[in-house]
């Protein structure tokens, strides 16, 4: 693969994992900028690898590239399971985790050359994690808003919407 390819794809494999990781970051989650970015790059590395030897040893006999990014999905799943975290009765980090994952997708993408497929994913990605956020604020403020005009007047509870 020519030089300009390789880099090409390492610089936009990096944009998009930067793109979902600042809104990760923004939100101060636990795998935020850094993260995103180099489980993208890695990813697309890994493809970029898995691509190579397949060409490159093809001669010997069969090569199946797609061992090595089976290998990925399943360590970015530990990876993931890092992120997510239990406390009492609720669980945090599943939002980061999946994220983590489809970034790995999204690196492998664009290994393989899918340019279109991994931009869609990414921008898809990012306004489900913007609406999903303006969701939980909205749900948020209702709940505020519920409380500031819970009051109790002896017996009686008076609630106000």
């Amino acid at each position: 693969m020519p030089l300009g390819q390789i880099v090409l794809r390492l610089l936009l494999s990096s944009v998009l994992g930067a793109a979902i990781g600042l809104e990760r970051e923004m939100h101060k989650r636990a795998a935020g900028f850094r993260t995103h970015i180099l489980v993208c790059i890695g990813s697309t590395l890994f493809m970029l690898t898995s691509v190579d030897v397949a060409l490159t040893y093809s001669h010997v006999g069969d090569t199946d590239p797609s061992r090595i990014a089976a290998g990925v999905v399943t360590g970015i799943g530990f990876l993931g399971a890092g992120a997510i975290i239990r406390y009492g009765e609720s669980i945090k980090g599943l939002t980061t985790a999946a994220s983590v994952w489809v970034v790995a997708a999204i690196g492998l993408s664009v290994g393989a050359g899918m340019y279109v497929a991994a931009v869609l994913t990414t921008v898809i990605v990012f306004v489900i994690l913007l609406l999903s956020r303006l969701s939980e604020q909205f749900e948020s403020g209702k709940s505020r808003l519920t409380q500031r005009f819970r009051g109790n007047h002896e017996d009686e509870t008076i609630e106000g919407e």
